[in-house]
């Protein structure tokens, strides 16, 4: 059985002390790790903080982003290495704001994948589809590209050990959700493509989120599809009760 994995992706929002006074209010809520796994991924700034304050609970952190060298002459940018040597767990990549906004490549996406698996972070990547890519009803050819450009090269161990998000662009920060069907299916068609490109066990292991204004309303009825092990929630994920009323739907 896969253990679902409900993350938040903070985006641009908190600081240090905010980061802080969150897991403070929420870490003696979280479901046993075993039953759901509860992340929480923050602003670089706030990786510190997050990780200090969730220690020794069932908080699971992430970063936001990474880049695909340890270390070097690329200012600005953080390195896997020492996600690692922090002792963060996961670490967002591809996301759509960060391929739209700053022009990542699936290639570049690849690159951190391998980046984040040879230092021991398990990559989150992201993919989906514009509205213009599905009113063409061109959204499984996207998404499946998406997937064999960003799983080129790995093994099929390290497959099984990551997570994939499938976040539709535009249902991203409109309110606009897919139906738990449309969800459904594409998360279906990404475990059929991992079947296809490595083999069913591996197929069977890999966790795929959801994402795309995901909230406490709809978490029960998508986390109940066969394909779906989880959530990516973007606005939800601010404030510590919705969090929490996420990462506690079983109950």
């Amino acid at each position: 059985m896969r253990t679902p994995i409900i993350a938040g992706n903070w985006k641009l929002h908190m600081n240090p002390e905010q980061t802080t006074e969150f897991v403070n209010a929420i870490k003696n809520h979280l479901p046993e790790s075993s039953k759901v796994e509860a992340v929480i991924a923050a602003p670089a700034l706030d990786v510190d903080a997050l990780r200090k304050a969730a220690a020794g609970s069932n908080l699971h952190t992430s970063a936001e982003n990474c880049y695909f060298e340890a270390e070097g002459a690329f200012t600005g940018e953080n390195s896997p290495l020492v996600l690692k040597e922090m002792g963060i767990n996961y670490c967002i990549i591809g996301h759509s704001e960060r391929r739209g906004y700053f022009h990542e490549t699936d290639e570049d996406i690849n690159k951190k994948a391998k980046a984040l698996l040879e230092h021991g972070v398990t990559p989150i990547i992201c993919c989906g589809e514009s509205l213009e890519t599905r009113e063409a009803n061109k959204q499984e050819e996207w998404v499946v590209s998406q997937i064999k450009a960003a799983l080129e090269g790995l093994t099929a161990e390290q497959v099984s050990s990551l997570v994939i998000a499938y976040e539709p662009i535009w249902a991203i920060g409109t309110g606009k959700t897919a139906s738990s069907d449309q969800a459904e299916e594409m998360c279906k068609t990404i475990r059929e493509t991992v079947k296809d490109l490595y083999d069913e066990a591996t197929s069977d292991n890999i966790r795929i989120q959801y994402g795309g204004s995901v909230k406490p309303a709809n978490v029960k009825e998508l986390m109940a599809k066969p394909n779906i092990d989880g959530g990516l929630v973007g606005g939800a994920s601010l404030d510590p009760e919705s969090f929490l009323a996420l990462v506690n739907y079983q109950d």
